[in-house]
Order: C-alpha cells, then structure tokens, then sequence
C-alpha cells in the first residue's frame, strides 16, 4: 500500500511539471487592429512650398496607435505617391511615435519627384512631351499639383504583420519666383505737348508722361524718345510723376529756349531747336557734372532696311549710301512704329532719318534691349509680315516680326 501510494505522487508530480513547461511555451500571435490605424491632424486645403521656408515644418501627420493585441513595438512608415494607385511608393519618412513632422524641403523633393518645380520656363506637359495648354492656348505651368500619402504599421522586427491607412490627397504649390524688377532713375518729360501727342493732359506729371531713364541706379546720363506733336511744345524735365518739385528748366533767357544745358530746380521752359518740327525725337540729358547739365533733342523718323526686304540694303552694303529705306509708320495711340511688308528670308535692321547714324539692331548685351548699332536681325521664312517697332519704354527698346 504505501508503495502505490509512492507511485500516484511520482505521477502527479511529473504531469504537474509538463503542465508548467507548456504554459512557458505559449505562443501570442499579433493581430491586426479592426479599426485600422489613420491620420488624426488637419490637412491644409494647400501646401505652399517655398525655398525660403524649406527648414519649416510642412506638416506633422499625427496618428492614434492601433492595437495589435500584444505588446510589441510598432513601425510607422509615411509613404507617398504621385498616383493613388501608389504604384510607385516613397518613404517620406518612419518612426515608432504616434507622429511625424516632415519638413517643407522633404515635401519638395516629394514634389519634385512628381515633376512639379517653381521655374517659370518649365510646363505641364502629355505623354508626347508637349506642353499642355489652358483655355486661352498659353502652357500651364507645373508648379502645383495633388500627391499622395498613407500610412503603414508593422510590427516586430521583420515587420509581418501590417496595417495601412486611407490614402490622403495632399495638394501642393511650389511658387515661381517673383523678380524683382529695378526702377532705374527717370526724368519725365512733361509740357505743352502731351494732350497733342497722346500723353494725356498738358503740364500734368503721371506715369503716361514719357520719360528718359539711366542705364543703372548709379548712372547719371538718361535717353528715351519722345513724341512732339507740336513744333512749338515747352517741357521740363521732372525727377517724380507727382510734382514739379526738382524740376529741370532751360538755361536760357526766355520759354521756349533751347541752349543745350539745364538748370536743376530752375530755369525756363525748354523747347525744341530752331527749325525743329513735330515729330519722334531722340532725347538726351547727362547729369554728371551738376554745374554743367547738357541735353539734347535729336528727330528719328524711322524706317526698315536691308537685304531681307525688296529693296535691299543701301549701295554700298550695310556701310552704304542714304536710299532704299522702308519708311515706317508711328501711332500715336500704340505708340510703336509699324509697316507691313513682304520679306525674303534674310536679314534687316532698323534705322532713323535714311542714315546709319542712328539705328537699331539685336541686343549684343543681353540686356533685354535692341542695342543702338546692333547685330542685324532676321526672319527664317518668305511672307507678308507685320513688323513693329517699339522705343516707348527707355532703354528698353523691341521689335517683332509676326508673318501674315
């Protein structure tokens, strides 16, 4: 009896310690959260990117941890796309937080991917490589446009178990620069003659007024052409479009003078020169030495020359003789000289008064003006073409040749 009795106890005692090794053995399996995992922050209705604010936050995705069942760490991984079918997929960023800031110039390399950029000379463009155009038949530019994120949870460190979030369109801006454009010194020229020329009211400063600028900020001699539509006008020469205050006269004795040099916050009104007559005049004022102020009013009456209209160039070649001149016409309300005219695929310039004196030709100096003197210009292509010439902005000076 108490053999058996030795026995029963050696068999509880072993099935008790199998029980005990088999609970140490238990294997828990994570499982995925039902409610899924999902963004919790406010997305903007637009992302503006910018290279000035690329070390600012673009926008922290923040997310409520799912519950997988078990306690074990979980990966967040923010994947974006430039489709919604996330076809091609990129790590923006990941994390084992319940968030993620992700800067703007992370979301503009993102945005790049897509092919978005803030350069004005790039476009939206089709499966051919040809730009897309809007309604009115100008390129769109690509410089906004919606990409696509999610978010996905794995856990354990080969990450098999995962949950992915909604997809979230995100829509984003990359502005084109803005250039700043320098307002070099002007004199305008104000007078008697405005109303007849098409400049508005008579002695009344404002921006129509024409005006004469510097090559720079630090330069002091000014030029611009300006329309006299009265041999008899009187002007000055004013700093601002607001007053007379620093206004140049005419040194000389009596309005109407013109002695070639100005007096600064004085003088009389200028004039023309003597025997001068209405018409486009090339005008001149040098302020370089104050107690010596010189201007001059020179007549432009425009024309087009060369081997690509149907009288050629003048004898003699581009260096020739006054002759075979295209005259030009000016208007008033454009304010541009225009002719329309057949030409031969070749070369042409623009000159004043049946002269190579004065004239005008390519922009050598890539200063976005025709330069006086200039390389000669061209068309490709036999036709009737439109031909303008535009010398109403100073130091500014264009043309265009559109065929017919």
């Amino acid at each position: 009896m108490k053999k058996i009795s030795i026995l029963l106890l050696a068999f509880v005692t072993v099935i008790s310690f199998n029980a005990c090794t088999d609970d140490d053995q238990l294997i828990f399996t994570a499982q995925p959260d039902p409610e899924g995992v999902s963004f919790v922050n406010t997305f903007s209705s637009q992302y503006v990117l910018t290279d000035e604010t690329a070390s600012n936050l673009a926008e922290r995705f923040v997310w409520e941890s799912p519950d997988f069942g078990v306690d074990t760490p979980v990966t967040y991984e923010l994947q974006g796309s430039i489709t919604s079918t996330f076809d091609d997929i990129q790590v923006l960023g990941s994390t084992q937080e319940n968030n993620l800031p992700i800067t703007v110039s992370r979301m503009i390399e993102f945005a790049n991917s897509a092919g978005l950029d803030n350069d004005p000379e790039t476009f939206t463009t089709d499966e051919n490589g040809d730009p897309v155009l809007d309604a009115d038949g100008e390129p769109i530019p690509n410089n906004a446009g919606e990409l696509f994120v999610r978010l996905r949870a794995t856990v354990g460190s080969q990450g098999g178990q995962e949950i992915l979030s909604d997809i979230q369109p995100v829509v984003v801006s990359l502005p084109e620069p803005v250039i700043e454009e320098i307002e070099f010194p002007k004199l305008y020229v104000v007078g008697s003659f405005l109303e007849a020329s098409g400049y508005g009211a008579n002695w009344t400063p404002s921006e129509n007024a024409p005006a004469i600028q510097a090559r720079d900020e630090e330069d002091t001699q000014y030029e611009g052409f300006v329309f006299f539509n009265d041999a008899g006008a009187n002007y000055k020469f004013l700093p601002s479009t607001t007053s007379f205050d620093g206004a140049y006269g005419d040194a000389g004795a009596s309005n109407g003078s013109y002695s070639e040099l100005l007096l600064e916050g004085g003088g009389v009104d200028c004039g023309l020169p003597a025997g001068s007559v209405a018409g486009y005049y090339l005008v001149k004022a040098d302020l370089t030495d104050a107690a010596n102020i010189t201007y001059s009013i020179e007549p432009s009456e425009w024309a087009l020359v060369g081997g690509a209209t149907p009288l050629g160039w003048p004898a003699g070649g581009t260096e020739g003789v006054p002759g075979n001149d295209h005259d030009m016409t000016y208007d008033a309300t454009t304010q541009v000289w225009t002719i329309t005219i057949n030409l031969s695929a070749g070369e042409f310039k623009f000159r004043a008064n049946d002269d190579w004196a004065l004239n005008l030709g390519g922009d050598a100096g890539n200063d976005g003006s025709m330069d006086f003197n200039g390389p000669n210009l061209s068309v490709d292509a036999d036709g009737t073409y439109l031909v303008t010439l535009d010398l109403s902005n100073p130091r500014g000076y264009s043309y265009s040749a559109e065929l017919q």
